[in-house]
This record gives C-alpha cells, sequence and structure tokens, in this order.
C-alpha cells in the first residue's frame, strides 16, 4: 500500500464530533491545518503533545486509538523514557512502527522523535525510508546551544533529504538553565541559535521534571509547577526570552503533567462546584476527580496566564482537557477582533461585554495570539464553558 501522503494532509481538532455537536458548541469551528503551514500557526495547534515511550509493542495501535480520540501530536521517545540499555532496541521499535503507520495508508496525528544523539537522526530517516511521510519531525532533548546546532543541523539535512521541511522542538531543561548564574547567558545563546532555523521550529518546550531534579524537587499532584518558585523563575526566564513581542515570540509549550489517577488527596479537589450545575455535569466533575484532571486543569490555566501554549502530557485522559482549555471564549474573541479592527492607532474602549478596558497598543499582540488559538482551537458559543468542551472530548 503506498504510504499516506501525511505532509499535505488537512487535520482539525475536535473532528471526531459529530456535524451537530459542533455547530451547538462552536461559534466559529477549528480550522484545517497542516504541518506546512506557518511554523507558529503549527505550534499553537500542536495542543496537548503526548508522549509515548519507543519501547511500546502496541505503539502503532495506541497512535491511532489515541490520534481518534483527539489526540493531534505525539512524541515517541528514545530519550528519558528509556533506559539506557534498551536505547538500540527502542531505536529498532519505533522505526518498525512508524513504518507500520507509514504503509497503513490512514490519517495521522504529527508524529515526532525524541531523539539522543544527532546521530538518530539520519538513522531513523534511513530506517524509515520510503515512509519517511509518516514522520513531522524530531525533539530535542536537554538543549543548548552546543550541542543543539548539530541536532538542528542533523534535521536541515534530513529536510534535504526526504524534500519536505521537518519541524525540530528543542527542549529547554539544563542544570545550565536552572541555576541561575548561567540561566542568562545559556537562553539568550539559546535564542541566537535557534533564530537561525526558525521556520523549523513550531514551539519551545520545557523541561519542568529535569528543572525540578536540579533542585531535587518533585511536585506533587496537589501543587502546579507554579508553586515550585525556584522551577517557575526558571519558566518565567524562559519566556521572557523566548516570548518578547520583538523581534517575534516563539510559541512556548506548557511543561509536562507527570500524573494521573489517584486513591486519595491530602487538599481539597481544585474544580469548584459552581461551573457543573447539572447532574450529568456533576458525574463530569467526580469523574476529572477520580482521574486528577483537576490538578491538571488549574496548570494549564496558570500556564496560559504567564504566556505559554499547549502542554506536554503523558496519559491520554489528559488531552480532552488541555484542548477544551485551548477554545477560545466568545469574550476574548469579541474583545480581540475589536482590539485588532483599531490596526494598532491607540486608544481606549470598553469591551463589548462592559467589564474591562480595551487598550489597542499593549493589547495587540494578545489579540493577534488569540486570533491563532482561535483558527486552530475554534471560538466557544456564548453560554458554552470548557466543562461543555470537556465532556465531549472525554466521552468522544
Amino acid at each position: 500500500m503506498l504510504a499516506y501522503a501525511w505532509h499535505h494532509a488537512r487535520m482539525r481538532h475536535f473532528e471526531f464530533l459529530a456535524d451537530d455537536d459542533r455547530k451547538r458548541l462552536f461559534l466559529h469551528p477549528p480550522a484545517p491545518f497542516s504541518v506546512a503551514d506557518d511554523a507558529d500557526l503549527v505550534g499553537v495547534a500542536l495542543g496537548a503533545t503526548l508522549y509515548c515511550p519507543a519501547t511500546r509493542s502496541t505503539l502503532a495501535r495506541d497512535v491511532v486509538r489515541c490520534f481518534r480520540a483527539g489526540a493531534l501530536t505525539m512524541v515517541i521517545c528514545l530519550e528519558d523514557s528509556v533506559a539506557d540499555g534498551y536505547v538500540a532496541q527502542a531505536e529498532v521499535n519505533a522505526i518498525t512502527q512508524l513504518r507500520d503507520l507509514g504503509a497503513s495508508g490512514q490519517p495521522l496525528p504529527m508524529l515526532f522523535v525524541r531523539v539522543r544523539s544527532p546521530e538518530q537522526i539520519p538513522r531513523v530517516i534511513d530506517g524509515l525510508g520510503a515512509l519517511d511521510d509518516v514522520l513531522t519531525g524530531f525533539v530535542i532533548p536537554k538543549f543548548a546551544e552546543d550541542p543543539g546546532k548539530a541536532y538542528l543541523e542533523a534535521v536541515v539535512s534530513a529536510s534535504a533529504r526526504v524534500g519536505r521541511r521537518l519541524l525540530v522542538m528543542p527542549v529547554l531543561e539544563t542544570q545550565e538553565l536552572a541555576h541561575l548564574e548561567s540561566r542568562a547567558d545559556m537562553l539568550l545563546a539559546a535564542r541566537r541559535l535557534l533564530d537561525l532555523y526558525r521556520q523549523h521550529v513550531p514551539a519551545v518546550r520545557v523541561g519542568a521534571t529535569d528543572l525540578s531534579g536540579s533542585y531535587g524537587l518533585r511536585r506533587a499532584r496537589e501543587f502546579t509547577v507554579w508553586d515550585l518558585h525556584v522551577v517557575a523563575d526558571a519558566l518565567s526566564a524562559v519566556v521572557n526570552v523566548f516570548g518578547r513581542v520583538e523581534p517575534a515570540p516563539y510559541v512556548i509549550s506548557g511543561p509536562v503533567w507527570e500524573h494521573f489517577s489517584t486513591p486519595e488527596r491530602m487538599f481539597k479537589p481544585q474544580l469548584r462546584e459552581t461551573p457543573f450545575v447539572k447532574q450529568r455535569d456533576r458525574a463530569l466533575r467526580a469523574e476529572l476527580l477520580a482521574e486528577n484532571l483537576d490538578g491538571l486543569i488549574r496548570e494549564v490555566v496558570l500556564d496560559r496566564a504567564n504566556g505559554l501554549t499547549g502542554k506536554t502530557v503523558i496519559h491520554p485522559s489528559h488531552v480532552a482537557a488541555v484542548h477544551a482549555l485551548s477554545v477560545v471564549t466568545g469574550e476574548d474573541y469579541a474583545d480581540a477582533t475589536d482590539i485588532l479592527a483599531t490596526n494598532g492607532r491607540g486608544g481606549a474602549t470598553a469591551s463589548a461585554y462592559r467589564n474591562k478596558m480595551n487598550e489597542s497598543k499593549p493589547h495587540t499582540a494578545w489579540a493577534r495570539r488569540i486570533m491563532q488559538r482561535a483558527h486552530a482551537f475554534g471560538v466557544a458559543r456564548d453560554g458554552i464553558t470548557f466543562v461543555d468542551l470537556l465532556g465531549a472530548g472525554l466521552h468522544a
């Protein structure tokens, strides 16, 4: 069977919804996109990026299942999730499973391989052969100027070999980032390097697990990454360097949420009862608490408030929560539309919702981000909340 022409394929979030449900939930539904689109748009559309160890024998089947349930971005990991003694076997398995997916002829999510060394990049391309179309790109762990350039050049060379742009997502997570005395120099050097390869970089990722490990910390399920202040300081520094409006901000992805269901709690749940007023919504709230998704929801909201987009996740149940919270509200869309209509001429006007002031110049960059997210994830109708969107995603 011929390989699926993946890089020409269009996909969209919430594709699993029936037409009636899509019309009921969305004022403007998510728009189709492809990996050939502008890198920043692809970065916003990544959404929940689901990691899978490359050692899984059912990897190809898992990819198809997760895609049908709404996961549009998946990473096959050859790095920290694989024990050192199993790297060679994991690499063979990853290539075999990717080839199976490429030969299947069916639509697939964006698929990245997280490698351990630059040398793995051409080996993966060699292994895929004529089925390389299945691969979207690579994730570079522990990114810094050295050996970052070798990784990036390997991706550029691989792009030339396959005749299309391969994408690359660096993960900022080294001790140089964690340590205060080396942080600024490390980030500025990484930014200068990545600027040279900007068209290949849809998003910069941050590794909160490795950063926490630099301090001997691990966040408990009752806390968000923003409650670990030394880690939050490092994340803020990443936003300071890569999220600046001038010359152009990168999409910065939210760090991994590494917890799932739990039998007991130390603190109260982090989801208020008020949004879950209907009987079916109360059942949904109980389901979210049982799966420990209330902590994830809180962290996604804080990520967004601090300039991060999307999320790294390790369980399929996390995807629906991230995507429900990525849908733009009607209020934000109206504000963004009004702000952009001024064409940067300045001035301030009351929001159409009569609850805030919209200032043209300082809010323009925010409004553009809202429009990017609206393109990828849609705009909810008035009266539709994340509870409605989350219920639709969880029960897809």
